[in-house]
């Protein structure tokens, strides 16, 4: 009997499955197939996409970031707060909010490269104090930041602008996958960020800078976290400290959904992508045919364990 090609399986797999869930809600409710729901889907997906790219390089690097939903949460409030406190400029105040995003990025990677700490824990810790961070800022509520031109890198499009099929953000989110695609194929630093996930011992070994290479990556999540937070706040026009909760868990499970494995050295773009999109479309179609929040939470939490699942069998299986 010839054995299963389960590379095939890791390539065409994310795809197949997004075209099955596509299929199988559309069976459902024909809505899900017009113009006004495919564009609601693909625009949120870019807050989940942009974040999960960054999460994508963590999760190769053999880490974990339970922080994301918080830094999302975080930035989005930052970037209202420095418009509406500080009267800053929309790029400026969006700078701000990538610069914070990345800080905690840093922090994390430092706590866990020069303490020894595991990435679980640190995270975990920072989904907390990063939260409670946002809140403070905010007072607890939510920041309105007005209508500027990051409303647009969200918004529906016009009549006149519709041959730009999907938002700036769309194009944006896109642009970023290819670009760090780009990174992890032909760089230095994209080749080390595969050695450390494969194997970190050997990769030290080779006279790869484990920490810096670890520190680096968490710093590029936060930034793309923030960036991600961005877009929640053109999306809702606000910053809001109680948003994003959760979405952490979208974020990861759009990574292990499209390939990467949480025991590292595996994990691509075009997959977190897809991941993220079938994640979306899930949210989507549970909403269009009436079903209650708890049975999106069930179904999305069951495509979790599935994902997971098929993970640990494909190593399972590749070993042997």
């Amino acid at each position: 009997m010839k054995k299963f090609n389960w590379s095939l399986l890791n390539r065409f797999g994310p795809a197949l499955a997004l075209v099955l869930v596509y299929l199988f809600f559309a069976s459902l409710n024909a809505r899900i197939g017009s113009l006004a729901a495919i564009e609601t889907i693909v625009l949120q997906t870019v807050i989940v996409g942009i974040a999960a790219i960054g999460m994508t390089l963590v999760i190769i690097s053999g880490g974990i970031d339970l922080s994301a939903g918080s830094i999302i949460a975080f930035c989005s409030v930052v970037v209202a707060y420095c418009m509406d406190v500080f009267s800053m400029s929309p790029f400026w105040a969006a700078s701000m909010g990538l610069v914070a995003g990345a800080a905690w990025g840093m922090l994390n990677g430092v706590l866990i490269t020069r303490f020894g700490l595991v990435p679980f824990i640190v995270t975990l810790g920072g989904l907390l104090v990063i939260r409670g961070s946002a809140k403070g800022l905010a007072g607890s509520i939510p920041i309105n930041a007005g209508q500027t031109w990051l409303s647009d890198l969200l918004a529906i499009l016009p009549a006149d602008q519709k041959w730009q099929l999907i938002p700036p953000g769309g194009w944006l989110m896109v642009f970023l996958a290819l670009a760090i695609a780009g990174m992890l194929r032909y760089t230095k630093i994209g080749r080390h960020i595969f050695a450390v996930g494969s194997n970190e011992q050997t990769a030290r070994l080779c006279g790869v800078s484990v920490e810096r290479v670890k520190v680096i990556v968490y710093m590029i999540a936060g930034a793309f976290s923030g960036l991600s937070g961005i877009m929640l706040m053109s999306y809702q026009e606000q910053g809001d400290p109680t948003g994003a909760v959760g979405l952490e868990l979208d974020v990861i499970a759009a990574v292990v959904i499209g390939g990467g494995s949480l025991s590292g050295g595996e994990g691509s773009m075009l997959g977190t992508l897809i991941g993220a999109l079938i994640m979306t479309v899930i949210r989507t179609g549970c909403q269009l045919n009436g079903w209650p929040p708890w049975v999106t939470q069930i179904v999305t939490g069951a495509v979790i364990v599935i994902a997971v699942g098929v993970d640990r069998f494909r190593h399972r299986r590749s070993t042997t």
